[in-house]
């Protein structure tokens, strides 16, 4: 009888050398702010904010969901960790947040070194781009508990904001327009329904000419983060609230930041033009307009809330996203 914990299907090398492997891919993510190398039981980051009067601290976790069914479909990995950084500097940029640092958690069935290299080369690659240090993270061999060839991620943000100019919800007002960003895609939402609706009738590989590439590369469109673009305005204090549009879609996200009475949104749904990859779903599943709405971003990947004396402004500064007016805030 082999009772060896690599014949229960946990393979300790193959961890050792994911490890060896992704040291590099973390240490380029680094500053001076990181106190700790890869291997202590916890990340060190120094908490001194030399530029913040009363620095804030906010955080968000989240996963990617079942997009990574497509990327498991498509044998792609290398932008599933780039989907989760970048969702996760959204979010906490919607309360006005920069991000300092990134923890994640990498769980699958049977440790696959190359397979995980990819994916935590992407969380390396957005945590670079995003000016965030990745200083920790978890992976998980349990072949009792994912299927071969499978995995699940999540991922931790912490980020900082100074206290007078947190984005609560609170400044808010009736009048306010809605200016929406485009996006490239579902970013990390309604995989769910797009799987159900387009694997039954294509595969993953299959080049669509609606949309100009495959299947695959439509679906696995890299979530953008909107920091670089959005920071600048929220630097000048020119906008009153931020909605990244994930799950529950334009409406279900943007009345989050409702937090006033008796305050409405007004969204001018023909004011742009739906991308390629939302029409065919549509199409192909025979989905009604309010589904549509109800699931997906639409084209639009987040929303930035100002009064009206500065959208020209704003939208000038979002010139190089296409940003555009899509509606306002009714009182």
């Amino acid at each position: 009888m082999n009772n060896t914990y690599k014949a229960a299907g946990v393979d300790i090398a193959a961890g050792e050398e994911t490890v060896n492997r992704i040291k590099p891919l973390v240490r380029s993510t680094f500053s001076d702010k990181v106190l700790a190398d890869i291997g202590l039981f916890g990340g060190l980051y120094d908490a001194k904010f030399e530029d913040y009067k009363e620095p804030i601290l906010c955080a968000s976790t989240d996963g990617v969901g079942t997009k990574l069914k497509v990327a498991f479909l498509a044998n792609r990995h290398d932008t599933v960790g780039q989907d989760l950084v970048n969702h996760c500097c959204n979010d906490i940029l919607c309360c006005g947040a920069k991000p300092l640092f990134f923890l994640d958690y990498f769980g699958c069935g049977a440790l696959e070194v190359d397979v995980a290299e990819a994916v935590i080369s992407g969380f390396a690659k957005a945590c670079r781009e995003n000016s965030c240090a990745l200083i920790g993270g978890e992976t998980a061999e349990m072949p009792s508990m994912y299927q071969k060839g499978e995995y699940d991620l999540s991922g931790t943000i912490v980020g900082v904001v100074e206290k007078s100019r947190v984005l609560n919800g609170l400044k808010v007002e009736a009048g306010n327009v809605l200016i929406g960003i485009p996006t490239n895609g579902l970013q990390t939402n309604g995989f769910s329904l797009a799987r159900k609706v387009l694997l039954d009738k294509f595969k993953v590989d299959d080049y669509v000419d609606e949309l100009g590439c495959t299947i695959a590369d439509a679906l696995l469109a890299v979530h953008p983060s909107f920091l670089p673009y959005v920071m600048p305005v929220l630097d000048k204090e020119l906008a009153t609230g931020i909605s990244h549009i994930t799950g529950g879609g334009i409406v279900g996200n943007t009345k989050r930041i409702l937090r006033k009475e008796n305050l409405s949104l007004s969204i001018d749904w023909n004011c742009w033009n739906s991308l390629p990859i939302f029409d065919l779903i549509q199409k192909v599943g025979g989905i009604s307009d309010e589904e549509m709405r109800h699931v997906f971003n639409l084209g639009i990947g987040m929303i930035v809330c100002v009064p009206k004396e500065n959208v020209d402004k704003v939208l000038e500064m979002l010139a190089m996203k296409q940003a555009l007016v899509i509606g306002e805030v009714k009182g």
